[in-house]
Parts: C-alpha cells; structure tokens; sequence
C-alpha cells in the first residue's frame, strides 16, 4: 500500500520520524508522498525524502496559506520542482471555510499558478477543495488538468462522478470509517476501485480505531480494510488496485 498524502513535517509525527517510518513499513506500507505546503515546508519534505528511499515529495502553497507574499513564496516552489525527489504539485486548491482566508479571485490565481507549473514539468496536481465544490468543478472544466487527484475526498457522489468525468482520481482518508460519513460510504461504494487512492492526511484524522490519537501512514491500512468491507471485495484487492493507481499517478515518469 502506498499513503498518497502524510504531513510527516509536523512535529506530532517529525519527533518519532524514524518509528513512524518503520511502523508503515511493518504495517505493509511501501510508500509514502509527504507533502510539503508552504515554501519552508517544501524544503522540510524534500530533505525528509532525500533521507528515506521509500518516501516522495509533494510540493505547494495550501490554500489556507495564500498570503500577500504568494508570488515570492510561490518561487521558492517553483526552484525546488525539479527537484529528482518531488513527484507532484500540491496541495493547492479552494478553501472557503474560512472566513479570514485569501479571496476567491486571489485563490484563483494561486491555483492557476501551480496548475502552469505542473503542466510545464508534466507533473501531477494534489488538490484540496473544502466547501469550494461549485469552483472546483468551474477550474477544472475550464483548465482540464491531466493527471490529477482530490485529495482528501470528503464530498458526495455528485462531486466524485465529476472528478471522475474530468479523468481525476479521488483519495479517501480515515473519514470514511467515521460514524456520521454515511454519504462518503456511499461513494466508495458506487466509485471504481480504478479511481480511487489511499492517504492517511496524518498527523490528522486518525481513522476510527484510532481516533484521538496522532495518525500516522502505517494506519493506511485501516483505511483499506474498510474500503474493502463498504466494497464487498478482499483486502488483497484493495490493495493491489489502489497501490498500482497510486503508482501510476505519481510515480510512472
């Protein structure tokens, strides 16, 4: 299995790097994406992937951290693209839940921005739309990325039908084993396997057993094993076809 999106940076997880790292592996995990999103933070995962064979990086702007300085944080992101470690762009995207977070417009043209990076290096886009669904759907329309995937899917059936239109993919996290996710459940059911990748967003949203606890990319498997009881299929399954979607998506250049 391979954690499509872990924030291994953050000191929850960063203090007990070398722990965490082996626990994922015990636990079947081959690969990890960590995800850098700020300029500083960038740099943190690539230093984290130079030191671990089985780890990536992922780098962008998160939305909620679109400031006034975006075009000179934006450049650090830009100089460390090509770097032989970093495997997509993201996580960029709309993010309206808050209400102190940059404009509509100014979130806009940050996305743009990475979207014309990522086209350039012929690199995936990870994408983060949280109560954004109407404007997620307009940007991808408009821009028609190629290789993209909504990461930490939390949405209904709608929205996932057209990612999947759009050729996206959809990655589910520990949510999907939450009491209240019932919409979500149903998702996973209706949604191919094909389309479909693994993350844990940790140190965030520890799946249902965990929960209060600090997650962490060995809880992935979790996250399979309910994939596999919602879907009627073998954990082997799960495994097989959302490692190898996981493959091709950010590791197939």
């Amino acid at each position: 299995m391979i954690d499509t999106h872990a924030h291994l940076d953050f000191p929850q997880l960063y203090k007990d790097l070398p722990e965490v790292i082996q626990r994922a592996k015990k636990a079947g995990i081959s690969k990890i994406i960590e995800i850098g999103c700020s300029g500083k933070r960038a740099k943190k995962a690539i230093s984290i992937a130079e030191k671990y064979e089985n780890v990536f990086a992922c780098i962008g702007i998160h939305p909620n951290d679109v400031k006034e300085d975006f075009d000179r944080e934006f450049q650090i992101i830009k100089k460390l693209a090509s770097h032989k470690k970093v495997v997509a762009i993201g996580e960029c995207g709309f993010d309206f839940f808050y209400p102190e977070n940059a404009t509509e417009e100014k979130q806009t043209y940050a996305l743009q921005q990475h979207f014309f990076l990522a086209e350039k290096l012929n690199l995936p886009l990870v994408l983060h739309f949280r109560e954004a669904q109407k404007q997620a759907i307009n940007f991808l329309k408009k821009n028609k990325p190629k290789n993209f995937v909504v990461h930490c899917f939390s949405s209904d059936l709608f929205f996932a039908k057209e990612i999947i239109a759009l050729k996206g993919l959809i990655s589910l996290t520990g949510i999907i084993t939450f009491p209240k996710a019932e919409v979500l459940r149903e998702v996973v059911k209706e949604i191919p396997l094909s389309k479909i990748m693994l993350e844990t967003d940790c140190p965030f949203l520890a799946p249902g057993k965990f929960r209060g606890k600090v997650n962490e990319p060995a809880f992935v498997l979790e996250i399979a094993k309910k994939v596999a009881e919602i879907k009627g299929v073998s954990l082997q399954n799960v495994d097989e076809v959302t490692t190898k979607n996981a493959e091709r998506f950010f590791l197939s250049r």
